[in-house]
């Protein structure tokens, strides 16, 4: 049996939002990437419309790991007409014209939450021609790629490609193995101020994977599989998930000299000294 193949993205940027079960005027982010989102990506980056078929995307068996958690901002939307008169209500009457508001509704409030400075690093397996075509359609998009909202634009790189020990032969952007495995070799992607208070030589990180082989484990339910992206017949499904943790080094200096006691505890770290 061929070992499996993965894609890896590394998904960073000013913001993030990735969300799965909110709507109307209150719009929440999970703390992870959702896979609807990564999906969407890879649809854009292949230049589907929303109408188009992504049965095959959703196919693909995803693996995601937390390298810098970031913080939430809440984003606070007042809105009003600027010739004071009452909003509209969202309903319409025969001839599509949308309703006024009753009783009227001068001022409208939405709240958009976002979480800023993460980083996260995506393992997408699947058939390896899928995988090289999707490793092309992100280096080169046909629509504009977003981090679960237009807004939030994602920084370089965007696909991690492996070294010449990693790479599955014939395919040199994709890595060799499961998305586990491979979240396990994928260097710690967090950025220098999240690293300089880092001092033990290694880190566990977060993962959550498709639990496609039924492991208890950590087992978990997750409603943000697609089963379209057209507005007429937008919904989303169940999938099962499982948690786990992978050990990466951090590139700091251990050493007795180094600033970091022999045991690895370090108890000013937390204080950034």
């Amino acid at each position: 049996m061929n070992e499996p193949s993965c894609l890896v993205l590394r998904l960073a940027g000013p913001m993030q939002s990735w969300g799965s079960g909110s709507q109307f005027n209150r719009r929440e982010t999970d703390g992870e990437p959702t896979k609807s989102g990564i999906v969407g990506l890879l649809a854009a980056a292949l230049g589907r419309r929303r109408a188009d078929p992504i049965e095959d995307l959703l196919d693909l068996r995803l693996g995601v790991r937390t390298d810098q958690p970031g913080s939430l901002l809440r984003d606070y939307h007042t809105l009003s007409d600027y010739r004071g008169g009452p909003l509209p209500s969202a309903a319409v009457n025969t001839r599509g014209v949308q309703k006024p508001t009753a009783p009227a509704k001068f001022t409208h409030v939405t709240q958009r939450y976002y979480l800023q400075d993460a980083v996260f690093v995506a393992a997408v397996c699947g058939p390896r021609d899928l995988l090289t075509t999707l490793a092309a359609a992100v280096r080169s998009p046909a629509f504009p790629l977003a981090l679960g909202r237009r807004s939030c634009v994602p920084t370089c790189p965007l696909l991690l490609a492996p070294d010449a020990a990693d790479a599955d032969a014939g395919h040199p952007e994709l890595w060799t193995g499961a998305a586990a495995d491979v979240l396990a070799r994928v260097p710690w992607q967090a950025g220098p101020a999240h690293r300089k208070p880092v001092r033990a030589p290694t880190i566990d990180l977060p993962i959550t994977l498709d639990n496609h082989d039924g492991n208890p484990d950590g087992a978990d339910i997750r409603v943000d599989l697609p089963r379209s992206f057209d507005p007429l017949r937008r919904g989303f499904t169940a999938r099962a998930v499982r948690h786990a943790w992978v050990r990466l080094p951090t590139g700091a200096d251990s050493t007795p000299g180094g600033g970091t006691p022999a045991n690895g505890h370090d108890p000013f770290a937390l204080l950034g000294w």
